[in-house]
């Protein structure tokens, strides 16, 4: 009956198909987390909503995967999903019925509120009000004052959601740091043991495809996951009209670039390269995304690193090979984005990154120059005792910030928490003995180890945590005050030496200061930095780009100095300010060989 309508031109209904009947139409099934049918159509929605409010787990099948929901103000009941899905801390997404509910909680400005109702319908960061009675359990948050809200965003979700008429939580279908699940089979293989009901239709999930997340900062829109009604749209770029290349991204927070023309299509999000699946999923998307362009490539692009697992499968296609240093592609990509050539001062910091002399670099000054660059500035190094447990375990990183002021007087220092923890001396003698203790430059590290100096967190239960909840401490302080610090000249590279802000926090912290106006000065004393070097090496314009960027009061504080001395300032808006602009970067590098 529908398809005779839909091929009728006569028919209101021609080429509609869209529209359908129940009977047609996707049918909606509600089973038990075994595949057994519960109920069906309308009545399968209605029971996974009681389903929710009596506690249980839903795992719902979405556009780009499986979700899994349940009623976020219950305690008890997000807990139980933390547990079965094995993510200790890190904050939920939340969907909330609509508008007036998200207002009731949050701060939602005319910006926040357009990003929040667009056709995208991302995952949009929002300020949580203060002194108002939540509909949100602490357990979704954990005390961070943003939640990440969305709205619903397909008619299951509308349908669903106008039955509850509460918050739900809506994270990613899947276990932690897996590919999220998209077939019937995977999802109640894996998720089984998470969700007590599953609410699913019967249209089939091609491709994987998480939930954006967007926020505003210094202004402007700045997506840091591009996924859900973003991904693939083109960047343009010139100067790769002629050839075809594929750009592997980095290892974390992966995407992958192809062209097509002066088109440059950016995958979704894929995820950390750390597992099976997620290594799998990669593949797949580069098939994908190169069947459904119709594209060969015919060179790749990626990222020195040799241990990347986006480095050696590019090692194996048997194309021309071209390897970009990290940090330089994140500043490649702020340029593409912003359509830039000509000089500029790059500013890129992350966590982690190779760096061109076999350290780990991340707090980088660099000028591009084509396919070269120049390290024009850098951080102090430091170390990190005990490798890449130190990046969770970030009080070695304050221990080791501390000893390499202090020496071995360090434990002759007063109000200093990790001081009196069990295992600080055997890693002080890591520290004395230089065993297994990689140096770097990371301002990422640096943030963690000053967050474990003052006390605000001594052990990350997820990446960035450290450093996110430094930044949370300065939410309630308002100051111009920033501390003292030295810039250093060395072999023609200007040098941010961090001494005199150690020394600066453990007297603040001696007098009593309060942890959250020593971490206000700390972002301050960061923007003074980038000013000062940029003052030395004279340049008009200054790109701000890498995962550090994605702090909020860092990245609104750096961009205002640098406009109040007269920069020009650019910031990465439409592409992850992290390594999920990498590729982006990568492209950008091929536009510069001939």
């Amino acid at each position: 009956e529908c398809m005779t309508e839909y091929t009728d031109p006569l028919n209101r209904r021609f080429h509609a198909e869209p529209t359908a009947c129940p009977e047609c139409g996707p049918q909606v099934t509600l089973t038990d987390n075994r595949g057994n049918i519960l109920s069906e159509k309308h009545e399968a929605v209605h029971a996974a909503a009681e389903a929710i409010k009596k506690g249980s787990i839903i795992a719902l099948k979405g556009i780009g995967g499986y979700q899994l929901l349940c009623d976020a103000s219950n305690s008890d009941t997000v807990n139980t999903l933390r547990q079965r899905k094995r993510r200790s801390q890190k904050p939920f997404a939340l969907m909330f019925p609509g508008t007036d509910t998200v207002i009731t909680e949050c701060e939602v400005s005319d910006p926040e509120y357009r990003l929040l109702t667009s056709v995208e319908a991302p995952i949009v960061l929002l300020k949580r009000k203060k002194n108002v009675q939540s509909k949100v359990a602490y357990e979704c948050i954990y005390g961070n004052p943003y939640l990440g809200i969305m709205l619903p965003y397909s008619p299951l979700h509308h349908i669903l959601m106008k039955e509850l008429g509460i918050p739900v939580v809506a994270t990613s279908g899947n276990i932690s740091e897996e590919p999220i699940c998209i077939t019937e089979a995977d999802a109640y293989g894996k998720l089984g043991d998470i969700a007590d009901f599953f609410l699913v239709h019967n249209r089939k999930i091609l491709r994987h495809v998480d939930d954006s997340i967007v926020r505003i900062a210094a202004g402007k829109e700045v997506i840091i996951r591009r996924a859900r009604g973003f991904a693939p749209l083109p960047v343009v770029l010139k100067g790769i009209e002629n050839f075809t290349v594929l750009a592997a991204g980095a290892h974390l927070k992966n995407t992958i670039a192809v062209n097509k023309g002066s088109n440059v299509f950016i995958s979704q999000h894929i995820g950390d390269l750390e597992n099976i699946e997620s290594i799998n999923a990669f593949k797949k998307v580069i098939t994908d995304i190169e069947n459904f362009y119709e594209l060969k490539p015919e060179m790749v692009i990626c990222d020195e690193h040799p241990d990347y697992i986006s480095t050696k499968f590019s090692e194996t296609l048997s194309l021309p090979l071209h390897k970009v240093q990290h940090h330089y592609a994140h500043v490649l990509s702020c340029m593409a984005e912003n359509e830039l050539d000509e000089s500029v001062l790059g500013v890129s910091w992350d966590g982690t990154g190779y760096g061109s002399d076999g350290t780990i670099w991340g707090g980088e000054f660099i000028i591009p120059n084509g396919l070269k660059f120049k390290r024009a500035g850098y951080f102090k190094t430091f170390r990190l005792p005990g490798g890449e447990a130190a990046i969770h375990d970030v009080w070695k990183i304050g221990l080791s910030l501390l000893y390499d002021v202090y020496g071995k007087d360090v434990f002759k220092l007063q109000n200093i928490p990790l001081l009196k923890k069990k295992e600080a001396k055997t890693i002080m003698q890591l520290l004395d003995k230089n065993i297994n203790s990689p140096v770097t430059s990371s301002c990422g590290r640096l943030f963690d180890g000053i967050s474990a100096v003052i006390g605000i967190n001594q052990q990350a239960n997820f990446e960035a945590q450290a450093a996110m909840d430094l930044e949370f401490a300065a939410d309630d302080y308002k100051t111009n005050d920033y501390f003292a610090f030295t810039i250093d000249k060395i072999n023609d590279a200007f040098v941010f030496n961090w001494h005199g802000i150690i020394k600066s926090i453990v007297a603040d912290l001696a007098a009593g200061e309060k942890p959250g106006l020593i971490s206000a000065k700390f972002h301050n004393t960061l923007a003074e930095v980038i000013v000062q070097i940029a003052d030395k090496l004279h340049f008009e314009k200054v790109l701000l780009t890498g995962g550090c960027f994605m702090n909020k009061l860092l990245l609104e504080r750096a961009v205002q100095r640098l406009k109040e001395e007269g920069y020009k300032v650019y910031t990465q808006q439409r592409i992850p300010a992290g390594d999920g602009g990498i590729s982006l970067g990568q492209m950008k590098y091929a536009s510069y060989l001939k």
